[in-house]
């Protein structure tokens, strides 16, 4: 699914270029879930940039499902991820104006039928319970709700990947854990491998695979400790 090979990637600050990723090897095998930890500025958001495609390493090789991200120019990586990656954020990015069935319906472009589309955002909105709810405006429905429907936005595609970047960190606790179920059985339905990025040590246990930064960036293993309580735990291929 995933293979990393001599990765790459810095950011100038003033004068000097300050590495944030370098990975010499590291793979992830389809239908994965795997919790992404360690500290701010330890590389981790950079990491799931790249593998959306938003980021082109300085050096390097980076393939998904047998697509060279690393050769890809920007419209490339673009399409790429239109095409095969869903994103959730922590901050939702729902249009406001539209019903949350309408920013789900933005991303189907044209590929289904009018019935299609139909039954699939009935599919999706009932398994996150919001089929009631999904002709509301953002604004009507709670914070955890809003989730829920970035995460029927993330999916509705069928991705091959899904990015998870803090997906539960503007939510209490108790909406947290109800949000990141959900969101790993809908991956586990679907045969999709989910990336998240989570601060949250609890809410990490709730994944198969655990992984520390540190573990696979030698970057930001020099520049960071790894955090208290942290249980190692390996994805399967890495090296470092």
């Amino acid at each position: 699914m995933i293979q990393a090979e001599g990765l790459c990637k810095s950011y100038r600050i003033q004068q000097n270029e300050r590495p944030i990723i370098e990975i010499k090897r590291w793979s992830v095998e389809t239908g994965e879930r795997i919790a992404l930890l360690g500290p701010s500025g330890s590389g981790k958001s950079t990491l799931l940039h790249m593998l959306g495609g938003v980021l082109k390493p300085d050096s390097g090789k980076l393939e998904i499902s047998g697509f060279d991200l690393s050769a890809m120019s920007e419209p490339e990586r673009d399409a790429y991820r239109a095409d095969r990656i869903g994103y959730v954020f922590q901050d939702f990015y729902l249009i406001p104006s539209l019903s949350i069935r309408q920013n789900v319906e933005l991303v189907l472009g044209k590929k289904l039928s009018r019935g299609e589309r139909a039954d699939l955002l009935e599919h999706y909105f009932r398994r996150v319970g919001l089929l009631e709810h999904m002709n509301k405006l953002p604004h009507k429905l709670s914070r955890g709700q809003q989730q829920r429907a970035a995460i029927v936005r993330a999916i509705a595609n069928r991705p091959t990947l899904i990015l998870a970047d803090e997906p539960t960190g503007s939510l209490d606790w108790e909406t947290a854990d109800g949000v990141m179920r959900l969101l790993l059985e809908v991956c586990q339905e679907n045969g999709s491998t989910l990336i998240t990025v989570t601060h949250d040590l609890h809410l990490a246990e709730l994944f198969p695979v655990k992984l520390h930064i540190s573990e696979i960036n030698g970057a930001g293993r020099r520049e960071q400790p790894k955090e208290n309580g942290y249980k190692a735990a390996g994805a399967g291929g890495v090296g470092a």
